[in-house]
């Protein structure tokens, strides 16, 4: 079974809206503004399209990915590999042409049949949706959290607010860097 893995940009109070500047926040572009760069604080993202096989995202952040991530270099490992986009509504012909194959899923059962296929670690960026729907449908093996020292307060959050039976999670991996980022990797014991 592959890996599946949800990595975001977190407030220390759980938001992960807007963090490059997306419009339609009020805090957005949180991840730049108020914490001082350092490469080795970003170093999981570079891993991250080393090891990833596959990336799985919602409509919504496909629709701002694929018109700028397909000609960026920092993101050229994602433009190879094979993508997949849950949504109801995309039709092939709303996929770009230039990041490669895409795939559109309908459900988080195709997800759930998409882990079963062979092959490596399948990552998912953005997507708040779609992390709620994987989460509350035990899909999502593994976080990758890069946890900002900021309280947005209002913002949509990572975690879904669902009353369901508690999910623990393995601490894998911790790191805090001198600008006040922490690096979080925790595993999700089913």
């Amino acid at each position: 079974m592959r890996t599946l893995i949800s990595t975001a940009f977190v407030s220390l109070d759980g938001v992960m809206e807007a963090p490059g500047g997306e419009p339609g926040y009020r805090n957005s572009g949180w991840t730049f503004k108020h914490v001082d760069f350092l490469p080795e604080a970003f170093a999981i993202k570079g891993r991250e399209q080393e090891e990833a096989t596959a990336m799985l995202m919602g409509r919504v952040s496909y629709q701002a990915f694929s018109p700028v991530w397909p000609d960026m270099g920092d993101f050229a490992g994602y433009k190879v590999m094979p993508k997949y986009v849950v949504s109801t509504t995309l039709t092939d012909d709303d996929l770009v042409s230039n990041w490669g194959e895409t795939t559109i899923l309908r459900s988080t059962d195709e997800v759930a049949a998409l882990k079963e296929t062979e092959g490596g670690p399948i990552i998912v960026h953005g997507s708040i949706a779609l992390n709620h729907s994987l989460s509350d449908a035990g899909l999502i093996d593994r976080y990758h959290l890069l946890v900002f020292p900021l309280l947005l307060g209002a913002g949509k959050r990572l975690f879904s607010a669902t009353d369901k039976d508690t999910q623990k999670l393995k601490p894998a991996e911790h790191e805090v860097y001198a600008n006040g980022l922490q690096k979080n990797v925790f595993d999700v014991i089913h």
